[in-house]
């Protein structure tokens, strides 16, 4: 058992390994070209033009490479640099001018190194790759729990068994957000710092409340992989949701109002802290 990306899972998927998503950990946190203002980078993708810009996996580099040909460029108009999960470090240190990153874990780590040199929080940015490519959400990096084929289909029952203790945990932290954190930090002290912290603050929106695959997104990430190449034209689907054994949310009707909302509500929680969730709309 692991977790993944869900564009990840499906690209693996294309590639002949034995993977199924069987729940959801994240959903959809906002995802792009995280910059800082002083890099010259602005919100008109052209901008990146001549720059060097970090990726973390080959499906990252493959996204601005396609995205070149909307915007009049190609894509050795910019300079790939591959940094695995070293984007911020990399932005600090000058090697590479943007990078493909999360909103609640490198755009945090630019803000508080930035508020460590007194700058603007606001100076870090982030050209989000679901508006620049119009996929209408951020499904593509929603975080899964992933199996092995085999493994998920010879153990049916500790799998299930896996997925409520799964649930029983995340409804505890949806409940009591502090408590969690502190019996995390307990558990593994080395994590309890105030940049973690504020990492956990900005990622708990994110969090599934029924650890369902979402249909609509799978089927939004699949066009998307077939637009990009990396997926066949008959690609199916590699999820399930047999093993959670609760009632499941009702799916939202406005998924492109609540991603504006979740952007107003991540703007609060960046200014003041704390554990926000926002109501999805039903």
């Amino acid at each position: 058992m692991h977790t993944s990306l869900l564009a990840n899972s499906a690209q693996a998927k294309a590639r002949n390994f034995p993977v199924l998503s069987i729940g959801s950990l994240l959903d959809e946190p906002f995802t792009g070209v995280v910059y800082l203002k002083s890099s010259g980078i602005t919100p008109d993708f052209r901008t990146l033009k001549g720059k060097r810009i970090g990726y973390v996996g080959e499906f990252g580099k493959i996204q601005i490479d396609e995205l070149t040909s909307h915007y009049g460029m190609s894509p050795s108009d910019y300079t790939a640099v591959r940094c695995g999960m070293n984007v911020s470090k990399a932005i600090i240190e000058g090697t590479i001018d943007a990078g493909i990153g999360l909103e609640n874990v490198q755009m945090v780590e630019l803000e508080e190194w930035l508020a460590a040199q007194g700058r603007p929080k606001t100076d870090v940015q982030m050209l989000r790759i679901d508006e620049l490519a119009e996929l209408g959400c951020c499904c593509f990096c929603s975080v899964l729990y992933i199996g092995n084929e085999q493994f998920i289909a010879e153990n049916p029952v500790n799998v299930r068994a896996f997925m409520r203790a799964v649930k029983r945990a995340t409804d505890f932290v949806l409940e009591q957000p502090e408590r969690a954190w502190a019996e995390y930090v307990d558990f593994k002290p080395v994590m309890g710092t105030p940049l973690n912290r504020k990492i956990f603050e900005r990622s708990f929106a994110y969090f599934s409340r029924d650890l369902k695959n979402v249909k609509r997104d799978w089927e939004k990430v699949t066009k998307y992989g077939k637009r990009l190449g990396v997926l066949d034209g008959d690609f199916e689907p590699n999820y399930t949701n047999e093993f959670l054994a609760w009632p499941l949310d009702a799916d939202s009707t406005d998924p492109c109002g609540d991603q504006k909302r979740m952007v107003e509500l991540q703007k609060d929680v960046a200014l003041a802290g704390g554990f926000q969730r926002l109501e999805i709309s039903a």
